[in-house]
């Protein structure tokens, strides 16, 4: 099977594995007191885990009613960290899979030393990043076994992120008062419930996505646009084009797209409008019909029973319904982490493009030093 296809097809089993499990670890971790100490929260990450906190901070905002901002890290380190208004009452939240991209762990040894509280959620709570944070969420996923030798763009740590950082967002509700008691459960059922929307989503997409590699062949060029959560999906979705067929990807704000991309000359681009059905119903709408009028090849990712609002001749690319949109980045990127592993194996490109031209596996990336880039802050990073 197609190594990106079958990581996807786990996701399912994960999630109602990783949602009890998670929980236990946020509710052994973090106490109410500490629940009520904040104000302001930060989200910040690199890469994939930008785009987590990006989908997830929606959830933050409406359950918790904490102020959320998410910040890729080097904007949170450089020109956010020493500038707090309040340091003692804000919470800083480092994401970060290996634990050890070096502008996540700069980004929470900077908040310490504003004697900013800080939370890691990591796969790798030994790392710097764990060693960082006053508080670490140990988000490590279920064993799955990639084609040996092979670096598989990530499908899994993403959604990982995902219920991890919603979980989050529950825990911070029930214990600022925020919701009753039967409400979080219900919130908790419904993650759970994602892997049954996954399971469907990726029914309801695999020949269609399939097929679109193969009508796109000539295409090297895609966009998908978003807003809220789903453009956290929308940056993912161009980043897993980027990472498994090398293609020209771009995520782009709904409403930016019409005072940008709207004018590019290029009229057959492939433009992909993921919407939640909800908020962002009639821009997406709006948006889908400008884009076809120029002459875009138009796709719409939205929940099945939306597709109706869209015009006709869109390929539709339905979600799973019930799922509400604080929680449905984790599935809004699966149509297009699909187009990108069919794409891939279209064209018989290499992930990552095997890692040559100077690029390397060891070390975040060879000459771009994602994990050893010069950290500021280091003295404030804890001994274990």
């Amino acid at each position: 099977m197609n190594p990106m296809i079958a990581q996807i097809k786990s996701l399912p089993d994960m999630v109602r594995q990783i949602v009890p499990d998670y929980l236990d670890k946020i509710q052994n971790t973090l106490s109410q007191r500490f629940c009520q100490s904040f104000d302001h929260l930060y989200l910040m990450g690199c890469g994939d885990s930008h785009h987590a906190a990006l989908a997830s901070q929606l959830a933050f905002r409406l359950l918790s009613g904490v102020v959320t901002q998410a910040l890729t890290a080097m904007q949170f380190s450089r020109y956010t960290a020493e500038l707090l208004l309040d340091p003692a009452r804000c919470l800083v939240i480092g994401i970060s899979v290996s634990g050890e991209v070096a502008r996540t762990v700069e980004g929470l040894l900077l908040a310490r030393k504003m004697d900013t509280k800080t939370l890691a959620v990591t796969a790798n709570p030994h790392s710097r990043i764990g060693r960082a944070a006053d508080w670490v969420i140990d988000s490590t996923q279920p064993p799955f076994s990639d084609p040996e030798g092979m670096v598989i763009p990530g499908i899994r740590s993403y959604v990982s992120n995902q219920i991890a950082l919603n979980l989050l967002a529950i825990y911070l509700a029930e214990f600022r008062a925020r919701i009753p008691r039967k409400v979080v459960q219900t919130l908790i059922q419904q993650l759970v419930d994602l892997g049954d929307a996954i399971e469907k989503t990726i029914e309801l997409n695999e020949e269609k996505t399939k097929e679109l590699a193969r009508f796109w062949s000539p295409q090297e060029e895609y966009i998908f646009l978003g807003s809220g959560p789903a453009y956290g999906g929308a940056l993912f979705s161009a980043a897993k084009i980027l990472e498994a067929s090398g293609d020209v990807a771009t995520g782009q704000d709904l409403e930016e797209w019409a005072h940008l991309q709207y004018f590019a000359k290029k009229v057959t681009t492939p433009t992909f409008i993921i919407s939640a059905g909800d908020r962002d119903l009639s821009r997406a709408v709006e948006i889908a019909t400008a884009a076809q009028a120029i002459g875009r090849h138009v796709a719409v990712i939205v929940p099945e029973s939306k597709l109706s609002a869209f015009p006709k001749g869109v390929i539709q690319l339905p979600l799973a319904d019930g799922i509400p949109e604080v929680f449905q980045a984790a599935i809004s990127m699966l149509p297009g982490s699909m187009l990108a592993a069919y794409r891939a194996e279209q064209i018989g490109e290499p992930y990552f493009r095997n890692f040559g031209g100077g690029r390397e596996k060891e070390g975040g990336g060879g000459i771009s030093r994602i994990r050893t880039s010069e950290t500021k802050g280091l003295e404030c990073l804890r001994k274990v």
